[in-house]
């Protein structure tokens, strides 16, 4: 019985047969984990983009025109989730506010609308980059938040938080006024 035993262990060590087969089966998990985790690094990378360019596109709309109505602001909105698209909009956020620097250097906002967030309250002080504001002068801030859902959430990596905050000065007036 051990003689066929070692008989038989000696042919199954010197048979070179299915080895490209088991180091497939061993580095095969891997590689897919490697691709998945490529794709998805790729698709945060392209939100984020996405991110940006409606904050940016956002804050320019709002900052050529000198009096926002409630349809142009409706509409504003609807332009922020066209942009994120074809991703999903239902974790879109996005506040758009009138910002004002007063002779004393106070900082508060004038106006503020939001959609997925809260507005920020009208009167109340905001904290500001360094340089960004200037005395009697109104900038136009957007703030855009995004939650992207990864697939390995098992992995504790579920969702990356995407934020991105935008200033532009008004180009038509000094302050944008809100009807």
């Amino acid at each position: 019985m051990i003689r066929r035993v070692r008989t038989f262990l000696r042919r199954w060590h010197g048979d070179q047969r299915g080895v490209s087969a088991l180091e497939f089966a061993l580095i095969a998990p891997f590689m897919v984990s490697l691709y998945l985790g490529a794709v998805e690094v790729s698709l945060a990378l392209s939100i984020d983009r996405k991110i940006t360019s409606a904050a940016s596109a956002l804050a320019d709309l709002v900052a050529q025109d000198d009096v926002i109505t409630d349809g142009e602001m409706a509409s504003i909105m609807t332009a922020g989730s066209a942009i994120v698209a074809p991703f999903d909009t239902a974790p879109l956020e996005v506040r758009i506010s009138s910002v004002m620097m007063d002779s004393s250097g106070d900082v508060s906002v004038q106006w503020s609308d939001a959609d997925g967030m809260p507005p920020l309250t009208e009167g109340g002080s905001v904290s500001m980059p360094a340089g960004v504001m200037q005395t009697n002068r109104s900038v136009i801030m957007v703030e855009v938040s995004y939650s992207y859902e990864t697939m390995f959430s098992e992995l504790g990596m579920s969702k990356f938080d995407i934020r991105e905050v935008f200033y532009l000065r008004p180009r038509r007036s000094l302050l944008v006024m809100r009807d």
